[in-house]
């Protein structure tokens, strides 16, 4: 098992990234393909319950902060070149948010890793997972936007920690620049520097924090809650992964529930978005899990958890500190789950390549509301109205309440098997997507449609199924949430899945 690494270096600043292109405005290219999983979205809860842990744990405290310090990876300051320079410690009293990125290393190294299928070659170092998590400045919700791994964007020049200079290069892919920055800078600092640098640049964020996590990372902490229950409206049969599970309520392992992250072939219609679907509502269970036992309160088994996500991240040197876990902890106790709000940057097909799709222009409106400090999603006066889900591309702003969590990730070549957005999500009198959940619901219902509580879900005069979040379509036969505008698969409606296959799961 991999011990987490600390590499020192300073912050990198949104005002130290300017040395290369000094556009404001986020840029990226036309074309990508979406990611493969979201299994580092959990890294946010896992910091949160180490901190949580540090702040009374009492005897806890002092083994763990040593294997805290231990795995500190340091920034490459872009503007000084250096690789070893001040840190700039985090302050979760002084009123900002804190945005990192959260990268998920794809590779073989070690038994762990190999056994669960990581990257071809023991010594490549892909990122195939990257999410920009976002703690509000009140540290009421926290912000996820996955980028795809396959997203073709320009990559500004970086320094390594070599002192060499990774040069600025237009279409590559996006996973590439963590690889090819490794691969030249010869460690994790620059790789994961060169990472922050160019999500800065593409975006107009200012990110200074990273989480690196690798593929055992997962089946680790899954097993150190002692499993995780799900439900699943099909079997599952996937000779790929090896998975196979009977439909209803299931209990998985930490392999078990790698597998089920990570399966295509034995769900759905075999396409790389529904897998993603999967993978947010999977993020869910784990976290409900850990609130259900109150682990917190599990001395032993809090401690194993803690130590196998300590064990399995690696994170910047502004993260690995015990105090900053802990005052950052203390400000975090009270958060809602229901206020994790996630989704993949919006898409749309592209017209040159249908193995590919590309970023929409509301693209850029997520973007800004990260820069801005605002939630992606506007709770709803009705807590029942909630999903696991994203909001569309056109209703970034709008209300999502109860479960909203979300993502829309890549999608199945065959895009002619994609179905066409619903007549139902839209008006020609009416802009449904700018409504919170409660005025969809007031909409609908007004037009003789129902609400079901229990489901949390809309039904229409005509007997559509509608994600009140969203303002999706749901799917009646697995609960899949689909975008309004495009068609794609968004999310898994949380409530309706549970209520209409698995009534027992808690």
């Amino acid at each position: 098992m991999r011990p987490c690494r600390k590499v020192a270096g300073d912050s990198m600043t949104g005002s130290n990234l300017n040395n290369t292109r000094s556009d404001s405005a986020p840029k990226h290219a036309k074309h990508y393909r979406t990611s493969h999983t979201l299994r580092t979205v959990i890294t946010c809860f896992v910091l949160a319950i180490i901190a949580f842990i540090l702040c009374f744990a009492g005897s806890v405290y002092a083994q763990l902060n040593g294997k805290i310090s231990s795995t500190s990876v340091g920034f490459i300051d872009q503007d000084s070149g250096s690789g070893d320079t001040k840190n700039d410690v985090l302050d979760p009293y002084d009123g900002q948010s804190i945005t990192m990125l959260i990268l998920g290393q794809d590779t073989r190294d070690g038994a762990a890793n190999a056994a669960l299928g990581g990257g071809e070659l023991a010594n490549e170092h892909q990122a195939d997972t990257t999410i920009v998590a976002q703690i509000s400045a009140d540290r009421s919700y926290i912000n996820l936007v996955s980028i795809p791994r396959d997203s073709i964007v320009d990559r500004p020049s970086c320094k390594m920690s070599d002192g060499s200079t990774l040069a600025a290069e237009d279409g590559v892919m996006f996973n590439s620049i963590f690889a090819t920055a490794y691969s030249q800078g010869g460690d994790l600092a620059s790789a994961a520097s060169c990472a922050v640098h160019s999500v800065n640049y593409l975006t107009g964020l200012n990110i200074n924090q990273f989480v690196v996590v690798d593929f055992a990372g997962m089946s680790e902490m899954v097993n150190a809650l002692g499993g995780v229950d799900i439900c699943l409206p099909t079997d599952v049969d996937d000779a790929y992964s090896g998975l196979k599970l009977s439909a209803g309520v299931q209990h998985l392992d930490g392999t078990q529930a790698t597998q089920y992250a990570r399966t295509r072939h034995g769900l759905g219609d075999g396409s790389d978005i529904m897998r993603t679907t999967r993978q947010q509502y999977l993020i869910k269970r784990l976290i409900r899990t850990a609130l259900q036992k109150n682990i917190v309160s599990q001395s032993n088994q809090l401690y194993q958890f803690a130590l196998s996500a300590l064990n399995n991240l690696s994170l910047s040197s502004g993260l690995a500190s015990a105090s900053t876990l802990v005052g950052l902890a203390s400000t975090l106790t009270n958060l809602d789950v229901n206020r994790i709000y996630s989704r993949t940057i919006p898409i749309t097909s592209s017209p040159d390549d249908p193995y590919r799709v590309v970023w929409d222009d509301s693209a850029a409106d997520v973007w800004k509301l990260l820069r801005d400090g605002n939630p992606l999603q506007t709770d709803a006066t009705s807590s029942d109205a909630s999903s696991d889900t994203s909001s569309s591309s056109s209703d970034t702003s709008s209300a999502a309440s109860g479960d909203a969590s979300s993502s829309a990730e890549e999608t199945s070549p065959d895009t002619s098997s994609e179905p066409s957005a619903s007549d139902d999500s839209s008006s020609d009198s009416v802009d449904l997507s700018t409504m919170t959940a409660q005025q969809r619901i007031d909409y609908y219902t007004a037009q003789g449609g129902t609400y079901d509580a229990t489901t949390q879900v809309i039904t229409t005069a005509d007997g559509t199924l509608i994600d009140p979040g969203t303002g999706g379509t749901v799917d009646p036969s697995d609960g899949t949430i689909r975008d309004p505008n495009t068609g794609y698969a968004t999310g898994i409606s949380y409530g309706y899945l549970t209520a209409t296959f698995c009534p027992t799961l808690q």
